[in-house]
């Protein structure tokens, strides 16, 4: 850990007696301050705090990355010393004061999470190579991403600040979380120590410290930066070459996942000048008899891209790297680099399901509870025939919607497109045919498929089972998407 045992403690006593917590924060700024901090605007949050009483300061210190008196500090952070905290790293020493040493951030208001201080508090000082991140973009999309139902044992493949185990300790009765910096596993031990959590901590390369072990949920935000496999930044490069860290986790997937159990990572892959990406990211699973459902959610050129991960550490002033790495895209054939979410299941079934696929629409939080229920759906289908699903009662998702694009012509209006479009959950849309129209638009619950397909087949002039044989996968496909939900009983 940063501080012993005992110096946890008394950081932990520190803050809750100051408040210093995210309610506390936000009680004592106000609206608009907070609102400024949000943006790294911290005028409105300083002209709050200048009493400098014990919140205050750490507010000045952590928030606002102020240098403050070291008096001030020392009230603040008793009983911690102020030995004991620059010893610990916790603040440091500069111009004639203390500042932040850590990022030491108020997460929720029971929490906190340590980290490195970002590089954008610290202009022209270089970032360790074992800088620990803390809760950044990609950390919140495998927060909200992640499947919190309860579970026996969780593993954090690459925990860094150790933000995500946090998370699994609310809903997993044992936590495990592996990283192949030493450094990050004391910024984790000591997260979890401040936040009263006792976690197994396990360095090593990825899987490798819990080879031969199974769990329940395993998440990981891994180094998955896409290029040529240098290394210079633990938490961002592999050393990997291009997206096979990817692929990696994907075939290790089944030898770590009890049966029942979901692994979910992010990830990023790239997009090669004559292939489909989605094709070679569905190569990844290949014979691993999982189900898997990759979405992507962005997808980046390769100079923006270049630019994001040079900048994210500083290197922007770097031009030999940019060109080296822009080289290596060419040469590969790489178009555009997409980035998304990982989930798949150890479900025991000999078909399993694999979709990939494009998800940059808004959805409605948490996805994760999205995605639960789309494994729920398949277990749903998987476990029906044709006869099954003909059998079952059906009704449309609650608000969905129905637009129509139509032109203007000599007889009226002639409509061109219809679209079903869903308000929540995942938003999909999806354009249909008059017929799908029918059916979708009857299904209240009331009737089983079968019947009201003979419905529709006297309408439109078909046989039932002809009309039965092509609306069996267009149901299972609108099931799948949440469009229409089978009725219980």
């Amino acid at each position: 850990m940063l501080l012993s045992p005992a110096g946890v403690d008394a950081l932990r006593t520190a803050l809750t007696r100051a408040r210093f917590t995210a309610n506390g924060i936000a009680d004592r700024l106000g609206s608009q301050a907070t609102g400024g901090v949000a943006r790294n605007d911290f005028r409105a949050a300083l002209r709050a705090t200048e009493d400098r009483d014990p919140l205050a300061t750490l507010i000045r210190v952590f928030i606002c990355d102020q240098t403050e008196p070291e008096a001030a500090v020392a009230a603040a952070l008793a009983p911690l010393t102020v030995e004991e905290a620059v010893a610990g790293g916790i603040v440091e020493r500069y111009a004639d004061g203390l500042r932040a040493g850590v990022d030491l951030e108020p997460y929720g208001d029971e929490w906190w999470v340590l980290a490195d201080v970002p590089a954008s508090a610290r202009p022209g000082k270089p970032l360790h190579s074992e800088h620990v991140l803390g809760i950044g973009g990609a950390t919140q999309t495998l927060i909200g991403a992640a499947v919190r139902r309860p579970v026996e044992t969780a593993l954090d493949l690459g925990t860094g600040s150790g933000v995500q185990a946090l998370h699994l300790s609310t809903h997993a009765r044992r936590v495990t979380a592996t990283d192949v910096s030493e450094r990050a596993l004391r910024f984790a031990a000591t997260t979890a120590a401040l936040n009263g959590q006792n976690w197994e901590l396990l360095r090593g390369d990825m899987v490798a410290p819990v080879a031969g072990r199974r769990f329940d949920l395993v998440v990981s935000n891994p180094p998955f930066v896409v290029g040529p496999g240098t290394t210079t930044h633990v938490y961002r490069d592999s050393g990997r070459v291009g997206d096979a860290i990817g692929a990696e986790l994907a075939a290790a997937a089944p030898h770590l996942l009890t049966e029942g159990g979901t692994m979910q990572y992010l990830a990023n892959w790239v997009h090669v000048a004559g292939e489909e990406w989605d094709e070679r990211v569905a190569g990844w699973f290949a014979g691993t008899g999982l189900d898997a459902w990759v979405i992507q959610r962005e997808v980046a050129d390769p100079m923006a891209y270049v630019n994001l991960w040079l900048t994210d550490v500083g290197e922007a002033a770097d031009p030999q790297r940019m060109a080296a790495w822009l080289d290596w895209f060419d040469a590969h054939k790489v178009e555009a680099v997409g980035f998304g979410i990982v989930s798949v299941r150890r479900s025991g079934n000999d078909q399993p399901v694999l979709r990939v696929e494009d998800l940059r629409q808004r959805v409605e939080p948490p996805l994760g509870d999205r995605i639960a229920e789309w494994f729920d759906r398949q277990d749903w289908l998987r476990s029906r025939d044709t006869d099954g699903l003909l059998a079952a009662r059906y009704r449309a998702a609650d608000g969905l919607q129905l637009r129509q694009e139509a032109t203007m012509g000599d007889e009226g209006w002639a409509v061109d497109r219809q679209v079903l479009a869903m308000p929540h959950g995942l938003r999909w849309t999806e354009e249909i045919d008059p017929l799908v129209l029918a059916l979708v638009g009857g299904a209240d619950g009331r009737l089983p498929l079968r019947d009201q397909l003979a419905l529709l087949a006297a309408a439109h002039d078909v046989t039932p089972d002809e009309l039965a044989e092509a609306a069996g996968p267009i149901v299972a496909h609108l099931v799948e998407r949440g469009i229409v939900e089978p009725v219980a009983g």
